[in-house]
């Protein structure tokens, strides 16, 4: 194993030159990550290739066969963004670090996820050409093209950038040979106590088979020598995932510590000690590895009595899945590999050499410490000033606030304590509200919401959860806290049998007088207070009738039968999302076709489905201005004569995760139409989830959301353009070498102002 802090040095000096040319590319804001457009060969029935081209649609129906961008491509690219921030040095120290956990965090789920199915379909036989013409293959050596490349720049950008950086600010990374002796003493007693009890050896020889390696557990690929044999043998030592990743070392005595932190990983420490679990043989060489495997979860909802049995059995069988990905130390010997690679049945292609140490997502331990200097300026989310009480220790009345009017939240700019978790906390401690009802996708096992609803139903209320335990990689803790619930008399359902319940959505019934008054909310982002606090999302709080009347028809559906509900204020997926939507869009198409001035604005995290990008290339075609929004991936293709020059595609990253929908429809002379909700304009969102938009009908409102799309589509923004060839370019200095407008600053200082003025009034 190296030592020398800066192991991409000993990669071949092609593989190294390619490694730095894409690192220039990054930091300059182009692209590594290519698109390779391909024109779909046509096939016979039998599915042959054959020439004979198909019959022609109608002239007007025309659109071009390459009009779609690679999904899968296009994802590394978002990813490729994030490494890009990490490269960035306007970016404070602390969180390019943890843009660089992100990024192996993202990779790591996207080889579990995508790269799997994808595998998976070729193996069983039923993997189609994708909506751009590639074939499953040609897919698979796209990415693996792509990921060699982005994971070389990721592991190049922590040696040669942020470890020097972090060193200059005493945030030290130690290897083996930069400890002192006062480090190994505190490290070998740390060892016996702590780690050694831990850990479980496991020989490779005939009466050993080659152990099983679970998904993303890093090990120890150990060769041994038997001292009166002379014979190699092979172990592996799996570093335990429940102890911490990095361990910090205690401040060297007499030094200026006060804002220093010394490090070293936690396979350092054990490799520094194998001796221990190998007595009387001799430690020959040792190397991490890391195996990625299919970690996406399959339950066969119609034969399955109860779901949530099933997929607690199902995540038993999860870590057995079979590998799509091996990391290995760069200087790993052939034979070591050689076996790695036979045992766990890997092909070349999905072998990865990368410096050590391997896996960093553990610089998120780096990321958390408490160095406000090299992070992002102080923030802190404020009330929204409709549910600000006049008495500031008062506090606020989110039912009286509603029947004043609508409230658009904005989050995490709006504080979701205050407003979100404020409404359901006073519907479980107010005696009138006879019932709550929630969907629940993804939150924290300590989450208040959870306990509001278990208050409520212990004081009668009604309280019906629709639990969503699917949530992919939170299934464990859904679980936990759904039998949570039940045990409180909450009704807990799980949805719609095939569909995910990925809508966001809060009914609160209350009696007052005569009469009953439906409170309700709808949002774009799950009901989680921690990532409320770095998810950008949108809400809206209304007891509007018509609202209200659509979310008791729609929480029919999901707790019993109700199939034929219709809705005034609502767009449902899998039903009515899509449909309503393209409508919308060809509205806009005919009016522009007529002379009129028309926009279509759509800001989502992702956009694959064909129907409505064919529906925005029409509208372009027509002469509508469509400007698109989107975090991640993004198949459309802008800027193609005579398809899309009207359409312009930004992104955005930043400090928090641009994560709200939204949907703007305008025509010259008309009310705009807008929509906000949870869904995402992908196969899965419009055809396999219960997803759920609403209209937004307040011109304030609609007027608010109108300017955050101008601004976030502005060329006076800083964003990442999308090419017509597919490939993003970063757009953050003017002309003179000013940095662009930064939005989500904007914004704090924007929100900022709006909460002084009123309090002033």
């Amino acid at each position: 194993m190296s030592t020398k802090p800066d192991a991409v040095a000993d990669q071949p000096e092609e593989a190294e030159d390619s490694v730095a040319a894409a690192t220039q590319t990054l930091a300059e804001g182009g692209s590594v990550v290519r698109l390779k457009q391909r024109l779909p060969r046509p096939r016979g029935e039998n599915g042959r290739f054959i020439q004979i081209a198909p019959e022609p649609l109608p002239e007007e129906a025309i659109l071009p066969e390459d009009r779609f961008l690679d999904r899968e491509m296009s994802w590394l690219q978002f990813n490729e963004r994030v490494l890009q921030l990490a490269s960035d040095p306007t970016v404070p120290l602390l969180e390019r670090a943890r843009f660089l956990a992100i990024f192996a965090s993202n990779l790591d789920e996207f080889f579990m996820v995508r790269v799997a199915g994808l595998k998976r379909r070729i193996t069983a036989g039923i993997a189609t050409p994708s909506a751009s013409g590639l074939e499953p293959r040609e897919v698979l050596d796209e990415i693996s093209e792509g990921a060699h490349e982005l994971m070389g720049v990721h592991a190049r950008v922590y040696q040669r950038h942020i470890r020097p950086a972090l060193e200059d600010e005493g945030i030290t990374l130690l290897r083996p040979n930069e400890l002192t002796d006062a480090d190994r003493e505190h490290l070998d007693g740390l060892f016996r106590e702590v780690i050694y009890p831990v850990l479980t050896p496991l020989a490779v020889d005939p009466a050993h088979p080659f152990p099983y390696i679970s998904g993303l557990s890093l090990n120890l690929a150990v060769l041994l020598i038997n001292p009166k044999t002379e014979r190699e043998h092979f172990a592996r030592v799996k570093v335990p995932p429940l102890l911490p990743r990095l361990i910090r070392l205690p401040d060297t005595p007499g030094a200026d510590t006060l804002y220093d932190a010394r490090f070293v990983t936690l396979e350092d420490v054990i490799s520094e000690h194998l001796h221990h679990l190998f007595p009387g043989m001799e430690v020959h060489e040792h190397f991490t590895f890391r195996v990625t495997r299919n970690e996406d979860l399959e339950v066969e909802e119609d034969d399955a009595e109860n779901i949530l049995t099933a997929l607690e059995k199902e995540l038993t069988r999860r870590r057995f899945g079979p590998p799509v990905r091996l990391e290995v130390a760069d200087e790993m010997d052939e034979h070591v590999l050689d076996l790695l690679v036979r045992e766990l049945g890997v092909h070349a292609k999905e072998v990865y050499r990368l410096p050590e140490p391997l896996d960093l997502r553990g610089l998120n331990i780096v990321a958390d410490l408490d160095r406000s200097e090299l992070r992002w300026p102080a923030f802190g989310s404020m009330t929204h000033p409709d549910l600000a009480p006049v008495e500031r220790a008062a506090a606020p009345d989110v039912f009286a606030a509603m029947r004043s009017g609508d409230v658009l939240l904005h989050h995490p700019y709006d504080s979701f304590s205050t407003s979100v978790q404020a409404f359901i906390e006073q519907a479980a401690d107010d005696p009138q509200v006879l019932a709550i009802k929630q969907t629940l996708y993804r939150t924290s096992g300590d989450s208040p919401i959870i306990d509001a609803l278990i208050e409520a139903a212990e004081a009668g209320k009604q309280v019906l959860a629709v639990v969503e335990i699917k949530a992919r990689f939170d299934e464990q803790n859904n679980i936990v806290w759904a039998r949570k619930l039940e045990r409180a008399g909450v009704h807990v359902v799980y949805g719609m049998v095939g569909l995910k319940t990925h809508a966001k959505l809060c009914l609160v019934v209350r009696s007052e007088g005569e009469s009953i008054r439906r409170y309700c909310h709808v949002g774009t982002g799950n009901y989680n207070p921690k990532t409320a606090r770095l998810y950008e999302d949108l809400g809206l709080l209304t007891c509007d009738r018509e609202v209200g009347e659509d979310l008791s028809r729609l929480f029919n559906q999901l707790s019993g039968m109700a199939p034929r509900s219709k809705f005034k204020r609502l767009l449902v997926a899998p039903r009515s999302v899509r449909t309503g939507l393209v409508e919308r869009i060809d509205a806009v198409a005919e009016a522009a076709r007529q002379g009129h001035q028309a926009r279509i604005a759509i800001k989502v995290n992702s956009l694959v489905d064909e129907k409505i990008i064919d529906a925005c290339y029409r509208a372009s075609q027509a002469g509508a201005q469509v400007d698109i929004w989107v975090r991640g991936i993004c198949s459309l293709r802008p800027d193609i004569e005579g398809l899309s020059e009207g359409v312009r595609v930004r992104s955005i990253l930043g400090r928090f995760l641009e994560h709200s929908r939204i949907f703007l429809f305008e025509i010259e002379g008309e009310e705009p139409v807008c929509y906000i909700g949870s869904a995402d304009m992908m196969h899965r969102n419009l055809d396999r989830r219960v997803e759920a938009l609403v209209r937004v009908t307040d011109p304030r409102h609609i007027h608010t959301l109108t300017q955050l799309m101008d601004e976030g589509v502005s060329d006076d923004t800083s964003s990442w353009h999308l090419q017509g060839d597919g490939e993003w370019e970063r757009h953050h200095l003017a002309p003179d070498g000013e940095p662009l407008s930064d939005l989500q600053s904007h914004l704090i200082a924007q929100y900022s102002r709006r909460r002084r003025k009123a309090r002033r009034r």
